[in-house]
């Protein structure tokens, strides 16, 4: 079984997942870490070397590659990816997705303090610009987010309760 983590950056999709991924001894792929380690860059310097356009094709092509992979995993997937190509519809057909879902104002406030320059999208914003950003680009990616099998309020988030919601 492959269960997918979906959700905004600062989402917790990489802390949950490592916890989940223990507590049903399952291995753990990081999306984001998979591709720095290939590539030997950092996402922002990816980002900035090769392209958003390159990056995304990337993900594409690497969750194409897990989904074939015939083991248990928790994928902690890029903010990004559910919102390109047919990886939403991949996600669901070859494992059980679950969005981390949380409020603009819980974003704003773990980005804010965040080291933004590891997170490409969000360098050189104002506090104003970052909560913009937030509201905008959420409302446009909620529309793929939401079409996971599991929508699980990740605020504060109880790994029992997650874990008995995959479990039904």
């Amino acid at each position: 079984m492959k269960i997918y983590l979906l959700g905004f950056m600062g989402a917790g999709k990489s802390t949950v997942g490592r916890r989940l991924a223990q507590k049903l001894n399952y291995r753990f792929i990081d999306m984001d870490e998979v591709i720095e380690k290939e590539e030997g860059l950092s996402v922002s310097e990816l980002f900035n070397i090769k392209g958003e356009e390159w990056f995304r094709g990337r993900e594409g092509e690497l969750l194409h590659e897990l989904a074939s992979i015939g083991e248990n995993l928790v994928i902690s997937t890029g903010g990004g990816v559910p919102c390109f190509g047919k990886n939403m519809e991949q996600m669901n057909t070859t494992g059980f997705t679950i969005y981390l879902e949380l409020s603009v104002q819980a974003l704003f406030k773990r980005l804010k303090t965040s080291r933004k320059s590891d997170r490409p999208l969000l360098k050189a914003k104002s506090d104003e610009e970052l909560l913009d950003f937030i509201k905008t680009r959420l409302e446009e990616r909620e529309v793929f987010y939401r079409q996971a099998k599991l929508v699980f309020p990740a605020e504060n988030i109880q790994f029992d309760q997650l874990i008995n919601s995959i479990a039904t």
